[in-house]
């Protein structure tokens, strides 16, 4: 028999990792706690290969704990040792049955060291991302989080701008023309005072003349519309909801100016892990989804399928069959990467508009 060694661990974010060892045959080798370490990790690596022959590889399972699992994994795998990172729903079906028969803390563990014997054709080695592929993976999450937190921003500034003016002329996307208003007079009661001339021209160097005395109107009707309706009731705190807006703005720029860095940083990057730019030549993606698509594959080979890629970014139905009864139609399983799936939904939804047929 193969001598084998099985390392399960369970990763805590601020506590110490809890570690189970076992043989080819699912016995307990040793048990231990560590920390991410050289020295801690080294201790548990000789731990793991005590008694064993020369040559022997650890095979080390973990979840993707938030950012706990990156530490491991590097450890080992520069040690030359097979690692294995396994999804929270696999781990959690197998830890539900030996949780009704075990008597021990360490379940979770010990449930990650035998996921190489009860399933190994369903789980497949990680291969940690080049010094490319880690740059692109970092600036594309970056972009991403900066957009998600950019339309935040301009949804907040829709809000408290329909509270000082009700009849708001924001019906559609947040200009470069209107936030500089707002960023100036988003009190209504002091846009009335600034006049339309002055309006007008703030609006018409901020949108590089696409927009001019007509939009400067809008925000005038706007702001009467708005004093006429409140007068001086107290509850409408005027100044203090402009100064809110004034924040948002300002907030918003800082975001805009983060979010072009990084994205120039991301092509560079997506020019050095894709040179040929295949992933921006299927229908749909282009600057954004490209890149996105090219760090969620990795290396495509990995994959022996379309099938098995559409499985693992969750765009695969759900199964639901009973007996003799397989449900169609169920829902997509959504099990893969978010930024991914949306990508390719957002291509999806662009090439069918180019080419409806």
């Amino acid at each position: 028999m193969v001598q084998r060694r099985l390392v399960g661990i369970d990763l805590g974010i601020a506590s110490a990792h809890t570690v189970r060892v076992l043989d080819e045959a699912g016995r307990q080798v040793c048990r231990r706690r560590c920390e991410p370490s050289v020295e801690s990790l080294s201790a548990i690596e000789q731990a793991a290969l005590a008694g064993t022959v020369a040559g022997t590889r650890l095979e080390v399972v973990i979840e993707p704990t938030g950012p706990a699992w990156l530490p491991i994994a590097v450890f080992f795998t520069a040690r030359g040792h097979t690692v294995f990172r396994v999804s929270s729903a696999k781990a959690a079906d197998l830890r539900r049955f030996l949780s009704r028969h075990a008597k021990s803390n360490s379940v979770d563990a010990e449930t990650l060291a035998r996921l190489p014997l009860v399933d190994p054709d369903g789980i497949r080695p990680l291969q940690l991302p080049t010094a490319e592929q880690a740059a692109l993976d970092r600036r594309v999450r970056a972009c991403d989080r900066l957009t998600m937190a950019a339309s935040e921003h301009k949804v907040r500034i829709k809000d408290l701008v329909r509270q000082l003016m009700p009849l708001t002329p924001l019906t559609g996307d947040l200009g470069k023309a209107d936030l500089a208003v707002l960023a100036r007079w988003a009190d209504p009661r002091v846009l009335l005072k600034v006049g339309q001339a002055r309006l007008t021209s703030v609006i018409v160097k901020a949108s590089r003349n696409h927009q001019g005395s007509a939009r400067a109107q809008e925000w005038i009707t706007a702001a009467r519309a708005a004093v006429d309706l409140y007068g001086d009731h107290p509850a409408i705190a005027f100044t203090d909801l402009a100064a809110e807006v004034a924040t948002e703005v300002r907030l918003l720029a800082a975001i805009d100016e983060e979010l072009a860095a990084h994205a120039a940083a991301r092509e560079d990057a997506y020019r050095w892990t894709d040179p040929g730019q295949l992933a921006r030549s299927l229908p749909g993606l282009a600057t954004v989804g490209g890149p996105v698509l090219a760090t969620v594959i990795g290396d495509a080979a990995r994959f022996p399928s379309g099938a098995h890629f559409k499985s693992y970014l969750g765009l695969a139905p759900r199964a639901s069959e009973t007996g003799n009864t397989d449900r169609k139609g169920q829902p997509m399983s959504k099990a893969g990467s978010r930024l991914a799936r949306a990508a390719l939904i957002r291509a999806a939804d662009h090439a069918r508009k180019q080419d409806p047929q």
